[in-house]
């Protein structure tokens, strides 16, 4: 009796540990009964049918998948590696088991071959400038070819693009030399400006006297502040012209208006 009732509980431990399965929140169970797929079940206590049942757990949380860099020729004829991440996650575990082998091996290669015929259709400043079109025609590319796998590809990102060291100094050439133009084109624009202003200053000047005047005494002010030990005091034309007017004229007759050899 004791021998048998020792069989008893191996085999009762057996069978519980063989029926027996606990899936996460996140799991889910795709239970096949002599080959036939029956449905997923999770989570919780699942209770299998030793020999007959089998069950293949699938992971329902996103998925982070590194895209490796892909070499790529742009449509411009220009050499570069891109590299990209993709998140999925599994939305139908039925599908993703029996519609593909390995659903994760499967998309790596499909976002592969995505990367490269997508960025090859783009040129190189499409590339840099555009990356979030670049990113949704991916993801859409992607999302529409894993359906059937029940495979949702929620986000695409490209993650670097690593250009040739030639055209590395040729944008940086031509960035420089974009510096150099819009910093021309705003000192030309300061000089247009400050034109304008002269321009204004001299014909309101021109039209009130006074104003030179006080331009006058604001420069002997500033000229003063400086602690010089000479001043100059401009003096305009205008306040000796009286007295040029006023002086008599030489007579001819008298030679006062000759020189003397």
């Amino acid at each position: 009796m004791t021998i048998s009732a020792g069989i008893l509980l191996f085999l009762t431990v057996t069978f519980l540990a063989s029926a027996i399965r606990i899936l996460n929140e996140y799991q889910r169970g795709v239970i096949f009964r002599l080959g036939r797929v029956l449905k997923a079940k999770g989570p919780g206590l699942i209770i299998l049918i030793p020999v007959i049942d089998k069950m293949q757990k699938v992971d329902l949380r996103t998925i982070t998948l590194d895209v490796p860099p892909q070499d790529i020729i742009t449509r411009d004829n220009v050499s570069v590696k891109v590299s990209a991440v993709v998140y999925f996650r599994i939305l139908d575990a039925v599908k993703a088991v029996i519609e593909v082998e390995d659903y994760l091996f499967a998309t790596s290669q499909l976002a592969q071959t995505t990367l490269r015929s997508v960025c090859g259709q783009a040129d190189l400043d499409e590339l840099l400038s555009e990356r979030e079109k670049i990113n949704a025609r991916i993801q859409d590319i992607l999302d529409l070819d894993t359906e059937p796998w029940g495979v949702k590809v929620s986000k695409v990102e490209v993650k670097e693009i690593d250009l040739p060291d030639e055209m590395k100094r040729a944008m940086a050439k031509q960035a420089e030399a974009e510096r150099e133009r819009r910093s021309k084109i705003i000192n030309a624009e300061g000089e247009f400006q400050a034109a304008q202003k002269l321009a204004e200053a001299a014909r309101i000047i021109e039209e009130t006297p006074a104003a030179l005047q006080l331009r006058y005494l604001q420069t002997l002010r500033e000229v003063a502040a400086e602690n010089n030990s000479t001043t100059l005091f401009p003096m305009p034309i205008d306040l000796f012209r009286p007295f040029l007017k006023n002086r008599p004229e030489p007579d001819p007759a008298d030679g006062s208006g000759r020189r003397e050899a």
